[in-house]
């Protein structure tokens, strides 16, 4: 779990994910055969196949949630913020985060109104964005100095083990992106190209993906993400979607794409032949970097390949253990048979 840690403690929100890129490079560069990255920051790697077989692109997001400054008050020194991804400014209040600046990292604090000068009307209203600021606890004049516009801002938080599960900030989707790098280190007798593909800015609108994807012209895709895991007290069993503990989810539909049919066949074919633990998942709102690939070029095969993942979007998104080892194990098992189906409909 050693990479998984350093990959979620790395910093880097939609179009700042260099941090992240320079780790996925180092490891990539050691089971792949070429390596590259295009003008959006994409790291593309190909693990070249023994034969004539299809060209099968996986990919996962390197950024994660966070924010830009926006505005530095004159005489406080008080930073206001702009997202990038969606936070719910619930999980927020009270959080340290780092601000990432030219000279240097700061922390800072997320601050409001306090709650014992509020009055009735405000304290009636749900917390928004508007109302939060950051405090770097410095003069106004010095924070002048070191901050600017537009640098980027993270929540920070460590790794850490809770039972079973992992724990940490932007397990969506540095999980994805060891899933990823994990199953193709164990891949060895394979036939067709596989492109491993660390995208970037997909909490903005899956854009690494879109160019990636045109570049890479793959006849299947495979995206690796977190999914939704509301399996907590107050949540009717319906209103799951998956699960922790109960395997890796083979995704059915999200709001970006459906899945190829004859890939999610697959992949429960493998999953009960190798006793891999697995669920379907049919995710209601939200989705993957696969809905870019689907409609790549003339359109691809695509599916994506989901992590459950307890309180996503917040500084302590957990995940189980061997949720995430079946992912690696069907992940790498399809990669070794991928050349023997056909997938068009």
């Amino acid at each position: 779990m050693e990479l998984l840690k350093k990959l979620c403690e790395a910093h880097g929100v939609p179009g700042r994910e260099e941090a992240v890129r320079t780790l996925v490079v180092s490891e990539l560069k050691k089971i792949c055969d070429e390596i590259r990255t295009d003008a959006l920051g994409n790291v593309i790697a190909l693990k070249k196949g023994s034969g004539r077989g299809p060209k099968v692109m996986l990919a996962a997001h390197m950024d994660e949630i966070g924010f830009l400054v926006s505005h530095i008050d004159e005489k406080s020194g008080f930073l206001r913020i702009d997202p990038v991804g969606g936070f719910d400014p619930r999980v927020l209040m009270a959080q340290r985060v780092i601000v990432h600046t030219e000279k240097g990292d700061l922390i800072g604090i997320i601050g409001s109104k306090p709650p014992h000068i509020l009055t009735e009307e405000e304290r009636k209203k749900p917390l928004e964005l508007k109302d939060l600021f950051i405090d770097l606890g410095l003069p106004a004049e010095e924070v002048k100095k070191r901050v600017n516009i537009g640098d980027f801002i993270t929540l920070q938080q460590d790794f850490a083990e809770v039972g079973n599960l992992v724990s940490c900030k932007a397990l969506d989707d540095r999980v994805g992106v060891y899933v990823m790098i994990e199953a193709v280190r164990r891949t060895k007798k394979h036939v067709c190209d596989i492109y491993a593909v660390a995208t970037t800015q997909e909490e903005v609108g899956v854009r690494g993906a879109r160019v990636s994807s045109f570049n890479v012209a793959p006849d299947i895709g495979v995206a690796l993400d977190v999914t939704v895991a509301s399996d907590v007290p107050g949540v009717g069993e319906h209103e799951q979607v998956t699960k922790l503990g109960a395997g890796v989810a083979i995704k059915i539909k999200d709001s970006l794409s459906i899945s190829n049919p004859k890939l999610v066949r697959t992949m429960r074919q493998i999953a009960e032949q190798k006793k891999i633990k697995y669920q379907l998942e049919i995710l209601p709102r939200g989705g993957t970097d696969a809905g870019a690939i689907q409609m790549t070029r003339e359109g691809v095969a695509a599916i994506t390949l989901s992590i459950p993942t307890r309180y996503l979007h917040s500084v302590v998104e957990a995940a189980h253990k061997d949720d995430i080892q079946a992912a690696i194990d069907l992940l790498a098992t399809f990669l070794e048979v991928a050349h023997e189906s056909d997938y068009s409909l």
